[in-house]
This record gives structure tokens, sequence and C-alpha cells, in this order.
């Protein structure tokens, strides 16, 4: 699958971020299985535990319009380097995709990672556990 739009989208909202504190600026965009596309960006709090990352901001924002089925997301931070997802984000891709979900790790437009749920978190808790 072709996922420059979603890459765009990811740098584009990582500009938004509010990062006062860190000054790492971290944006994403997910694709639903409706084809809608939803972006976030890492807002941080004095408080820090109330900081969200941009991950979570975009799978909330999809969620909160109707949308719950997660086909891929792309994450961009640091553009020296990959930013993947933190643990907390790895466990919500998990509650809203699935194996087929591809998590796109970003590095500048033309250098990115494409990955499998499997591959950043190995043995996921999910809903599935919880129904067993």
């Amino acid at each position: 699958m072709e996922y420059r739009e979603l890459i765009r989208e990811a740098l584009k909202y990582r500009e938004n971020a509010y990062v006062p504190y860190s000054r790492f600026k971290v944006g994403a965009a997910v694709i639903m299985d409706d084809n809608k596309v939803y972006g976030g960006c890492n807002v941080e709090n004095a408080s820090f535990g109330a900081t969200n990352c941009a991950e979570r901001t975009a799978i909330f924002k999809a969620v909160s319009e109707g949308n719950k089925k997660l086909k891929a997301i792309a994450v961009v931070g640091d553009t020296s380097t990959y930013t993947a997802p933190c643990g907390i984000c790895r466990q919500v891709i998990a509650e809203f995709g699935d194996e087929n979900t591809d998590i796109i790790i970003i590095k500048n437009e033309n250098d990115y990672k494409i990955k499998k749920l499997e591959d950043i978190l190995p043995g996921a808790f999910t809903k599935e556990d919880i129904n067993k």
C-alpha cells in the first residue's frame, strides 16, 4: 500500500505539537477502515502525566468520530532518527488495530519503515484475551 499522503499528514501535524517542556515534536496520522485520515500531535502539560502522545491524539480523534478500525498509522518525531510509538501508544494501537495494521515509523518523507503490530508489540494483550 502507498502511504505517501499519510506520511505527509503526519509531518504536517508534527508542526502543531505543543511541546514547551521537551521541545520534542511528534506527529501522527491514521487511516481507518473507511479510508478517512485523522491526524494528531503530542500535547504536553506541566504535570507531565496529563501529556498526550500524537498517536493517541490521532486515534482518539478517529474514535470520537465513530471510526474504530485502524488500518495504518504513521508516526514521525525528530527527523534525524526514527521515532517509534511508546508503550502506551502501542497498546492503544493494539486496541483499534489488528495483525494487518501497518505502523509506519518515519525518519523523513522518503525514509521510513513499515512494521506490523506483532513487530512492535509481540504477545500484545488485547480484547480477545478478555473474552476467553
